[in-house]
């Protein structure tokens, strides 16, 4: 075989492995962190002192899966508080799988979900709450197998 074949056998792989990349890149699904990403970047501020206000608590949100249910348990200081805010479970590969909990804890700081109602995977869990007229945020990563 000479030269020239072996130049234009080379070339031919070469352009249709290049062929092949594109193909593919023009199916990847990407998708942003949120559809109002640059709206939301620009309120980052107030999760920066929600944030400072949670290191400030005696211990961190903790997370557990047990019987069937994810078991969340806020710092001693929430307990017979007035705790609303939300619990967002987010995929970072998949939107379709992110869920947003409304936070309903019991006198003892804690709340209990069904986790039936989430498909396995890895997640971060950002929560967001007010609790005497304060903010607190903290991300916890959290996998559902």
């Amino acid at each position: 075989m000479s030269w020239g074949y072996r130049l234009l056998i080379v070339y031919l792989l070469f352009t249709g492995w290049m062929g092949y990349l594109v193909y593919r890149s023009t199916h990847v699904n990407y998708e942003l962190v949120q559809d109002d990403y640059y709206k939301t970047e620009l309120k980052y501020q107030q999760v920066i002192d929600a944030s400072k206000n949670t290191s400030k608590l005696s211990g961190p949100v903790s997370l557990n899966e047990a019987n069937g249910h994810i078991d969340i348990r806020f710092p001693k200081e929430m307990k017979n508080a007035d705790v609303k805010g939300t619990a967002w479970f987010y995929c970072a590969y998949d939107a379709t799988k992110d869920r947003h909990i409304d936070l309903k804890i019991n006198r003892d700081a804690s709340q209990q979900i069904n986790i039936k109602d989430f498909v396995p995977g890895h997640y971060v869990v950002k929560f967001n709450w007010t609790s005497n007229d304060k903010a607190y945020y903290s991300e916890l990563p959290f996998t559902i197998l």
